[in-house]
């Protein structure tokens, strides 16, 4: 057990407003508003789950104040309304019964207010925005433009506020903080970030106004400071008021600059703020920046602009980005930043605040940094979290104790296996878990590899399964007779996927690999096929792994296969799905010539949007050809032929030949035991290839079902 964080766990105030901890559930928007705009009984559920876990504050996310005109999302919540108040008083209560405060994040859309252009509402902008061409949409799938874009929706339309505007908009914030305040929410952020209607006035780049609210940082923080100053006046100077501001926008040069965020936040504790919380925006024309502000891929992205503004004010700052715990308790010892703001990380697991107060880091549920959570909003769906299947469904996924225990046999233990077995042990079920390797993980080995954060949630599935009362049995085929043995009464197949090479002219030859002979090379693993087509070489990389123990650690093993993986310098990888670029950004960071070729019209599918927005730029920058809609693929001597979408025909050298194809559902095993009467459930690939996410989802349904 490790120690618990100190400072991370430390009681501090935001004015008046008195926090146990410093862990803040950032606002993020979920699509889990009710109807009429109010808090829906699924959004109820995923806060107070939240205040549950630990959280020392929750603020509700993009909470609309002039609702439903400004949203940008189809179940945007809102306080624009009186009768929204009960509701939000109901969750208020709620959340402080489990010592957590609520505030509400006070929000209108502007220039991405969706609903208003789905909608036929003109779009609210302080000037007409420059238009810049990008590569953003390249990256979506025919299936997710489809979402977004309403071909019947009418033609998009924007009003230049007039002064008129910039008075109801300003009253409608004082409204809004009113409401929350009458409903017992504890504080109000002002939303000024993000390319928002604060943050359009904020920016040089989207404000060209020549009047008062135009022009030097003074006039373009007007309309800000006139909404704090409307709101005090309607709240009093005791009520928490706070702002959230962008220290930057990444791929804008002409955009906010942090010199510009300290003294825009030097402004506001002049007017009186309690705290800044510093985030930042990007150039949204671009796929990449996507994941480059305020869901940043890259560690403690914004931590040094929170710094900078920190050192400006003698007001709290709270900030986020993808900033480890123990990280964050230094930099508040630091004095860097004062309140650790988190989202993906408390999707992942809710009880990361409790966890970090009792000393138990290493029982986190680590987020992969997949993107699937915010993925969904671009999509219009509701939040979920690929590797905690219980966000957002805490109504219908949470375990409760079982009132008749049963046995059953857990086969396979990936992670829809492991996940499956450790939740019915929670509930009260007795488990045997049945590998036939050596190890527990399955394929998330092999994407571990391939995808670094992956491993974090392969070792906390085996840590949580081997600590749990689960009985393990690895190198354990299971067999009827074994079954009938153990004397279960139901059988849980979980055995994956099957993985054969797809019907391509040439895939025989000894430099091509199927996507488990892939496998077996990269994690050192005996295969009888990868024997006969390897080399000696080869097989003492093999040797080599098993010998360290790397097959094991996958840490270890990637650096094994750094100096070890015995492949040419031209590789073709046939498949542009989620395994076959992961596997062609780990060959490219290996010093591999990629190319990857598939038929379908868009790359990335098994992807979600913003980690396949910044994988595809990550690619071009490594030099990784991608040829999309390509036919008549056929492997020749060290080489791959095709027809492009020219109706030319084509040819790429390969020194070998990876084929990332033919992942399909295999019932073999559970169609089997079927036959002979015994109870079975299916999860995972098995049913057909659902990634981490499928895995996860499908133990879970699964076993709140059971009973």
């Amino acid at each position: 057990m490790s120690k618990p964080l100190a400072n991370l766990s430390s009681p501090c105030r935001i004015g008046s407003l008195h926090l146990k901890n410093r862990m803040v559930v950032t606002a993020m928007g979920t699509n889990l508003g009710a109807e009429d705009g109010g808090p829906s009984e699924r959004l109820h559920a995923f806060h107070e789950r939240q205040a549950k876990g630990g959280a020392g504050l929750i603020v509700l996310g993009s909470v609309g104040v002039s609702w439903p005109s400004g949203g940008n999302q189809p179940r945007q919540a809102a306080i624009s309304r009186d009768e929204h108040i009960p509701a939000w008083r109901k969750l208020a209560d709620a959340v402080h019964a489990h010592g957590a405060r609520l505030a509400a994040q006070l929000h209108h859309g502007g220039l991405v207010a969706a609903q208003d252009r789905a909608e036929g509402r003109p779009m609210w902008v302080p000037s007409y925005p420059v238009v810049k061409q990008g590569d953003m949409l390249e990256g979506f799938l025919e299936s997710e433009l489809a979402a977004m874009f309403d071909p019947d929706a009418p033609e998009p339309s924007l009003h230049v506020m007039t002064k008129e505007d910039i008075d109801k908009l300003v009253a409608d914030f004082a409204a809004a903080a009113v409401r929350a305040k009458s409903a017992g929410i504890d504080g109000v952020e002002i939303h000024g970030g993000h390319g928002y209607i604060i943050s359009e006035f904020l920016s040089p780049l989207t404000n060209q106004r020549d009047d008062e609210y135009g022009g030097s940082l003074e006039n373009r923080a007007r309309f800000l400071l006139e909404i704090v100053a409307a709101v005090r006046a309607a709240v009093g100077r005791d009520y928490p008021v706070w702002v959230k501001i962008d220290s930057g926008e990444f791929g804008n040069a002409e955009g906010i600059s942090l010199a510009d965020a300290r003294d825009t936040a030097r402004m506001l504790e002049q007017a009186g703020v309690d705290a800044v919380t510093v985030s930042a925006y990007h150039d949204t024309s671009m796929g990449v920046n996507h994941s480059e502000s305020n869901i940043p891929h890259t560690p403690e992205r914004l931590v040094a602009g929170a710094s900078s503004i920190k050192r400006a004010l003698s007001i709290p700052v709270i900030t986020s980005g993808r900033i480890e715990p123990a990280a964050a308790d230094r930099h508040i010892a630091a004095g860097h930043f004062d309140l650790l703001g988190m989202g993906r990380k408390l999707l992942a697991d809710p009880d990361l605040p409790n966890k970090v107060m009792a000393g138990q880091l290493d029982d986190i549920r680590p987020c992969v940094y997949c993107y699937c959570c915010v993925s969904q909003i671009y999509v219009l769906k509701p939040v979920k979290c690929a590797v905690n299947p219980e966000t957002a469904h805490e109504l219908t996924r949470s375990l409760i104790a079982t009132t008749h225990a049963r046995h059953f046999a857990v086969v396979g233990g990936g992670p829809a296996g492991m996940e499956a077995a450790r939740r019915l042990v929670e509930k009260g079920h007795r488990v045997t878990l049945l590998e036939a390797s050596d190890r527990l993980g399955g394929t998330l080995q092999f994407a571990s590899i391939a995808y670094e954060p992956n491993e974090r949630l392969l070792r906390w599935l085996r840590r949580q399964t081997e600590q749990s009362a689960v009985d393990v049995r690895l190198n354990t085929r299971a067999t009827p007779s074994l079954l009938t043995q153990l004397g279960v009464d139901a059988v849980i197949v979980a055995t994956g996927a099957k993985r054969d090479l797809p019907d391509l002219p040439g895939k025989e030859q000894d430099f091509v690999y199927s996507g488990d002979e892939m496998r077996a090379l990269v994690l050192g693993e005996e295969n009888t096929a990868l024997r006969r087509k390897t080399s000696g070489f080869t097989r003492l990389m093999t040797r080599a792994g098993a010998l360290t123990g790397a097959n094991k650690h996958p840490w270890l093993l990637r650096q094994v296969s750094r100096a070890w993986l015995p492949l040419g310098k031209n590789i073709v990888v046939i498949g542009a799905e989620l395994v076959g670029l992961e596997l062609a950004e780990y060959l490219a960071h290996r010093g591999r010539q990629v190319t990857v070729i598939d038929s379908a019209s868009r790359a990335g599918a098994g992807l979600y949007l913003v980690r396949r927005l910044r994988l595809l730029h990550e690619l071009r920058e490594e030099g990784v050809v991608m040829l999309n809609r390509a036919r008549d693929i056929a492997i020749g001597d060290h080489s791959v032929s095709y027809t492009n979408y020219r109706g030319q025909q084509r040819r790429i050298d390969a020194d070998e030949v990876i084929v990332a194809q033919g992942a399909t559902g295999d019932l073999s095993l559970a169609e089997q035991l079927q036959e002979q009467g015994v109870e079975v459930h299916s999860i995972g690939d098995c049913r057909g290839v659902g990634y981490i996410e499928g895995a996860m989802e499908s133990a879970a349904e699964l076993v709140a079902g059971i009973d």
